[in-house]
């Protein structure tokens, strides 16, 4: 209690009260509820109430495994968990792909009682034998449809295996349960369990405002993000762009408007990365200009604006980047700029919604581009009149040189009489 002060956090979020109980009781769990609604602390606390209540099945393997599926989400996790650990006997290590192989069997010598890992590199080391989860007691899953997004669902399968004794409890914790892939892995890996569904994942935050313009062009939409970043009271802001060399491009455009602005994307290298993403996290620069890795596992409550400077192609990644606003109860701005080739997106994003979202615009910067209506294929042939229409011909007609094109019929056409060869002759 006294580590979980440090977060200041005076009252449960609803999937929070909703799970914990269930999770306590030694129930399976399969939950949903959209993006930032709390899910680490509905699982965190559990498991560490857990490891304080019950005797441990093994005194070398691992008690609790998280599975994430992206390394920012995972370090995330395990930053929450170092804070709510701290001054206790627990002790945990972090597991992730793209960082030092024997460095990571050194920490599992170590016999973690907490391991947060990327389901990939977690399954490598079972392989290899570094680690071995029969005295497993609580097997996490957080967003599983993402680790099932991005190829994992063998690894996971070999996970379960590996931790198959009937003493062991999953925390399974979807955006959405809609999907039949995410369906059929709960039901291999759950027993039995209990559900809880806050919302749905296409739900929206009430405290986050949406915000979308439209844009001629490419520095139409440049204008726009700079009378943005001049005019709004902006604490810290997160810029989503459709490509990795756009990140870089336009994080030294900012720089040259005054910005004090970071890209970040998959080019760099994971130290790299993590130096960026820490130093926002701190604070210590205003905007961080991204592609979709940092829609997923970034928790900065001083986040108060996220622009789309481009859509995302999937429809439901839209819920989790404006998801990195409004965040621990604070009130948050999502900015979408709309061109010309981002409209489709935009449309498949309002029926992902299943809403329509108002058009702003700005004085003096307005848009000539209005969008693009959809396509009516054969739209005159389909309302041509019935009468009008051709008869179906069922057989081409036959030419013949310097005589006349003859044309056959359907026999049961009205007006037309079938045709009758004449009576075979006996005659030689």
């Amino acid at each position: 209690m006294k580590s979980f002060s440090h977060f200041g956090f005076e009252q449960a979020t609803e999937i929070q009260a909703r799970a914990i109980p269930e999770a306590m009781a030694g129930k399976d769990l399969l939950a949903s509820s959209k993006t930032g609604s709390g899910k680490t602390l509905a699982y965190l606390l559990p498991a560490i109430h857990r490891l304080y209540t019950r005797k441990s099945l093994s005194k070398r393997d691992p008690r609790v495994l998280i599975l994430v599926p992206t390394r920012e989400l995972a370090k995330q996790v395990f930053s929450t968990l170092r804070t709510l650990i701290a001054g206790s006997r627990f002790s945990s290590v972090l597991i992730l792909g793209g960082e030092n192989f024997n460095d990571q069997h050194k920490d599992f010598q170590k016999d973690p009682h907490f391991v947060v890992a990327t389901p990939g590199r977690m399954a490598d080391h079972l392989k290899q034998r570094h680690v071995f989860l029969d005295g497993l007691e609580l097997l996490i899953l957080d967003e599983a449809d993402r680790m099932l997004d991005l190829g994992f669902s063998q690894d996971l399968k070999a996970i379960d295996q590996a931790a198959s004794h009937r003493r062991r409890q999953t925390l399974f914790f979807s955006a959405t349960l809609d999907d039949a892939e995410v369906n059929d892995i709960a039901q291999e890996l759950l027993r039995e369990p209990a559900r809880v569904a806050v919302g749905h994942g296409i739900d929206e935050h009430q405290d986050i405002s949406q915000h979308v313009y439209l844009c001629d062009h490419l520095d139409h939409k440049q204008a726009l993000l700079q009378h943005f970043l001049e005019s709004f009271e902006i604490k810290q802001a997160i810029i989503f762009t459709a490509t990795k060399q756009d990140t870089v491009r336009l994080a030294e455009l900012l720089a040259g408007w005054g910005v004090d602005a970071e890209s970040l994307n998959g080019d760099m290298t994971q130290s790299a990365r993590s130096k960026v993403m820490e130093a926002f996290s701190r604070g210590k620069f205003k905007v961080l200009v991204s592609t979709d890795l940092a829609s997923r596992g970034l928790d900065v409550a001083s986040v108060s604006h996220v622009f789309n400077f481009d859509l995302p192609k999937p429809a439901e990644e839209f819920v989790h980047r404006t998801g990195r606003t409004g965040r621990a109860g604070f009130k948050g701005d999502a900015v979408s700029l709309v061109g010309p080739k981002d409209w489709f997106n935009f449309k498949e994003i309002e029926a992902y919604l299943k809403r329509t979202l108002p058009l702003d615009t700005v004085s003096g910067l307005e848009p000539t581009f209005n969008g693009i209506a959809p396509k009516r294929a054969q739209q005159k042939q389909k309302n041509k009149p019935e009468k009008d229409k051709k008869p179906k011909q069922t057989t081409k007609p036959k030419r013949s040189s310097g005589r006349k094109k003859v044309v056959f019929h359907e026999n049961d056409q009205q007006g037309f009489e079938p045709f009758k060869l004449p009576t075979k002759s006996n005659k030689p």
